[in-house]
């Protein structure tokens, strides 16, 4: 950890315009810290953390509101996934919705559509629309992963959000806030306790629920193609604000692209497709306090998507300018590390990311790895899917 201008800060090499947005930040938050993974955001860093006694930052939660991970261990030896990969992959790829805008095939019931909140204004349109995704994957980023533990347990992974309903969420927020638009400008605060306070966060706590629900149904259903019976599971939002007690404060806590890592308290983080992913879990330190006890949330970017997968003519299908990533370097590196991979854009390739085992040395000294899990299979949305708000 170093401190930049009264901000901590990890990693070894700091990403100037990720700081200047955190720095920025900071100004009017009582509270700051950037992660190892930090890249830039929307007025936000990724890998951003602040702390506001009176506020709360729609901005700092982001758009993806309650984006997060699962993984789950389930009872199937990873040797027997491996064993059927090929198989398990196209049931994977043919029974769950990838893609931006996807409705689920499979009516998805839940009480949390009964839930009071749904009668506000922010989200009363998209109830219909948010009972027809729940449990889709979505695009970008976002994977449903087999993976293998060092004891050679099978374990299934998964990432994403509360799709369309958080964008939706988040979008009528920050106009009914008065946001200003763009990438480097001031993030939106307001008070807590007003009333556009109070519906924020009753709409971000139901598209928090929302992705739960999703992240719990899409494992279920993995868990069911295998026939497996799930022994434990590790469960964490990293696009969020909680309310918390920090030296004897109670302050809310934003993370955008950071992991909750109380003492004890555990998290799955996902490398890349061909990367590793682990489940690691808080500990006391001063660099644990230094961070608001949080942690990284992946590997972090070091390569823009458009750099990877270059420019391209939507209407024409015509390559504007070339990327740096070809298809072909994308599945040697897979297929070097003996991954079975559906779907995914060059722009999700191992090449923009950076390794998560290194990232992950910045915090040795806040959080213990528990896990490591090596990806036997990774589903994602394919190339073809064009998704404005991957991040």
């Amino acid at each position: 950890m170093k401190e930049i201008e009264g901000i901590p800060v990890w990693g070894d090499l700091v990403d100037e315009s990720a700081f200047s947005q955190i720095k920025n930040c900071a100004r009017t938050a009582d509270a700051a810290a950037l992660m190892a993974d930090h890249h830039k955001g929307y007025a936000v860093p990724i890998g951003g953390v602040l702390a506001y006694y009176e506020h709360i930052s729609p901005s700092g939660v982001g758009f993806d509101i309650a984006c997060g991970n699962k993984a789950v261990l389930i009872d199937v030896p990873a040797a027997e996934v491996r064993k059927n990969i090929r198989k398990i992959m196209d049931d994977i790829w043919r029974n769950l919705s990838f893609g931006i805008g996807q409705k689920n095939e499979i009516r998805v019931d839940h009480p949390l559509f009964e839930d009071p909140a749904w009668k506000l204004r922010a989200v009363a349109p998209h109830k219909k629309m948010a009972h027809e995704q729940l449990g889709t994957i979505g695009s970008g980023n976002h994977y449903v992963d087999l993976l293998e533990d060092e004891q050679g347990r099978a374990w299934i992974g998964v990432h994403f959000g509360s799709r369309g309903l958080g964008h939706k969420t988040a979008t009528y927020f920050l106009e009914a806030g008065g946001a200003q638009d763009g990438m480097d400008v001031d993030p939106l605060i307001f008070s807590f306790r007003s009333s556009l306070g109070e519906d924020y966060l009753a709409c971000m706590e139901l598209a928090g629920r929302y992705a739960y629900a999703g992240r719990n149904w899409v494992c279920d259903q993995v868990a069911r193609m295998l026939r497996a019976n799930i022994l434990d599971e590790v469960h964490n939002h990293h696009n969020y604000a909680w309310r918390e007690n920090h030296n004897g404060q109670d302050v809310w806590v934003v993370r955008k692209g950071a992991t909750p890592a109380f003492p004890g308290q555990r998290g799955f983080v996902g490398g890349s497709m061909g990367d590793i992913s682990v489940i690691l879990e808080g500990v006391d330190s001063d660099e644990s306090k230094a961070a608001l006890y949080s942690t990284v949330h992946g590997a972090g970017r070091v390569m823009s998507r458009t750099a990877a997968r270059g420019k391209i003519n939507r209407k024409t299908g015509k390559v504007i300018t070339p990327g740096q990533v070809s298809r072909e370097m994308m599945l040697e590196w897979i297929r070097r590390e003996g991954v079975e991979l559906r779907g995914a854009g060059t722009d999700e390739s191992p090449h923009c990311y950076k390794r998560l085992p290194e990232v992950l040395k910045h915090h040795a000294a806040s959080v213990r790895i528990l896990h490591t899990l090596k990806p036997i299979g990774v589903a994602m949305a394919g190339e073809d899917v064009f998704d404005p708000y991957k991040d």
